[in-house]
């Protein structure tokens, strides 16, 4: 599962990271509290075409759509079965991208059921980049078209377990080029969870629980307070 994520620089700066044409069309950043139905920042290329970060509507909304909440709200894809459901075919052979990211937030629940995030980057501080699929919907309504993506998620590594049985598949620097189709086919080996030493989390306040908070203190340490 991924359903809230970080940009902690702007957009820009990360396009130098991917080596990207950032475009005109980028969200502002930073952004500590990204949130489905945004437009984030993703990494688009192919064989034939230069690779480009450009902005993308969090939330794939199929072609056959009449109107972005006819159906269930496809923020990710699960690996295992992207191939079965129609939603996704296709994308997987013509359409990936990758969504950059600094971090991204996952809950647990305390003995109450109340809700604890938990913000999860990776140990060698470079920023994450989310295998992704991408689809073209076009507004019936005024004709209007609009990219839309969904995050692929594989089943947790050993040590993301404690925090969620699912994780957002996560591309290495090296596999950029195979998983964006620059490097020719055989990108699905790539559909798999990180490594367990990839990643590292720590609790944040609760107050990113709402999807209008923001500020950086979203991403900081949250410490218990402690009776004096």
């Amino acid at each position: 599962m991924c359903g809230r994520m970080a940009l902690t620089l702007p957009p820009a700066a990360m396009a130098q990271v991917f080596d990207a044409a950032p475009a005109n069309t980028l969200p502002e950043g930073p952004n500590y509290n990204i949130c489905p139905t945004n437009q984030i920042a993703v990494i688009s290329g192919g064989p034939d075409r230069p690779r480009q970060m450009e902005a993308m509507r969090w939330g794939l909304i199929p072609e056959w759509y009449k109107k972005p909440n006819d159906g269930p709200l496809l923020i990710n894809a699960r690996a295992e079965t992207v191939l079965e459901k129609p939603a996704f075919r296709s994308a997987v052979f013509g359409r990936r991208v990758l969504i950059v990211a600094s971090g991204f937030y996952e809950w647990t629940k305390d003995a109450d059921g109340a809700r604890d995030p938990w913000y999860i980057t990776r140990k060698d501080g470079a920023p994450l980049a989310l295998a992704a699929l991408w689809q073209p919907w076009t507004d019936p309504q005024n004709g209007e078209e609009e990219r839309t993506v969904a995050a692929l998620t594989v089943a947790a590594n050993t040590p993301m377990q404690a925090i969620h049985h699912r994780m957002p598949v996560i591309v290495e620097a090296p596999d950029w080029a195979l998983w964006l189709g620059e490097n020719g086919k055989g990108a699905a080996p790539l559909m798999r969870a990180a490594a367990d030493d990839v990643l590292e989390w720590h609790r944040v306040a609760r107050a990113v629980n709402s999807n209008r908070a923001s500020g950086p203190e979203l991403i900081e340490p949250w410490e218990p307070i402690k009776d004096v």
